[in-house]
């Protein structure tokens, strides 16, 4: 299916080439850090900035707090999410954070209905810098925060910009720090002797095992939200007022069982082969496909961590394959969190 964004985006160049070795190893044992070149940033201004997103959106902008950050998305009038967000208020910006290959084209459509409503979209991308941290850190940004974030989503506010604690990966913690960027370089260069900088491709990474899909050009309208498990990590809000192809997506919670869910696997397979968009067939249904993959990164052992939308009849028997039914086989792992009984 092609997206309405398609004109209107670059796709960037495929990521082929892994992280170090050492990379994955300091993450895992050690404090990291990683600037993360693969978001952008929109910023909402005005009167009405709330209001406007919060009828835009599936999640509740107009009541989000200045201690907290919140999943949401922005779906097509068919329900299929164009993009994904994670949102947060900084003085009197609303600030989206979503993926640099979808920012221009999607503050492009946003800024389209806001007609007369008092607000402004920006891009923020050029002026703040994104920053993600993971592992052994908190000590290291102690000295730079006089508080850090106590729980998921939680963020705390400074000159030099907003730090927000994310889900766990693997085991380890992680926070976002969103600010302008010459006040981050300057922190971060005084963290250079406490953490290691490692490649932004670790972060793709730890965001395929903490379950969190992102939503990129390539898979940009494919998914109502409940098939990236939007509903179980909290990106919507089903009592909220309406927003473009709210009918679609309440319909999908309330009537009937979700056939499709987002699930966490390995496959033994180049990035140029597992990339986001690719189909999966399954070994007893070979002429149709099965599902897509969300996203993917290079793993530690090798090969390649996927999110991938699937259906869960292809879960219970059989084998997946990437590409074909005669390509490399899916290894399924357990998500990091658990998914409602579809039965």
């Amino acid at each position: 299916m092609n997206s309405p964004l398609d004109s209107a985006a670059t796709l960037p160049p495929t990521a082929t080439e892994r992280p170090a070795a050492d990379d994955f190893d300091a993450v895992l044992k050690r404090g990291t850090y990683a600037t993360l070149p693969q978001f952008g940033v929109i910023d909402a201004h005005g009167d009405d900035a709330a209001s406007f997103l919060h009828n835009q959106l599936t999640n509740d902008v107009q009541h989000l707090d200045v201690t907290g950050a919140r999943l949401a998305g922005y779906c097509s009038p068919k329900g299929r999410l164009l993009a994904s967000f994670l949102t947060w208020k900084t003085g009197d910006t609303i600030r989206l954070l979503l993926s640099k290959d979808l920012q221009a084209s999607v503050q492009k459509r946003l800024s389209m209905f806001v007609l007369r409503a008092k607000a402004k979209l920006t891009d923020g991308s050029d002026t703040l810098l994104v920053v993600g941290l993971a592992g052994d850190v908190r000590d290291a940004l102690a000295t730079q925060f006089n508080a850090l974030p106590d729980g998921v989503h939680v963020k705390v506010d400074d000159p030099a910009g907003t730090l927000i604690r994310v889900p766990d990966a693997a085991g380890r913690l992680r926070y976002l720090w969103i600010g302008p960027k010459e006040a981050v370089e300057a922190r971060l260069a005084a963290l250079d002797g406490q953490l290691k900088r490692v490649a932004p491709e670790v972060w793709d990474w730890l965001d395929i095992h903490a379950g969190e899909p992102r939503i990129t050009q390539p898979i940009s309208e494919q998914f109502v939200p409940q098939m990236v498990n939007y509903d179980v990590i909290g990106g919507v809000n089903f009592k909220k007022g309406c927003y473009p192809g709210q009918e679609v997506v309440a319909r999908s919670q309330y009537r009937g069982t979700i056939k499709r869910r987002t699930s966490l696997a390995s496959v033994v397979a180049g990035l140029d082969i597992a990339r986001a968009g690719v189909e999966l067939f399954h070994s007893d249904d070979p002429g149709q496909p099965c599902g897509m993959i969300v996203n993917a990164a290079a793993a530690p052992d090798g090969g390649v961590d996927v999110l991938v939308e699937i259906k869960l009849a292809a879960l219970e028997s059989g084998s997946v394959h990437l590409g074909a039914a005669d390509g490399p086989a899916l290894r399924f792992l357990p998500l990091p969190y658990a998914l409602p009984d579809e039965a």
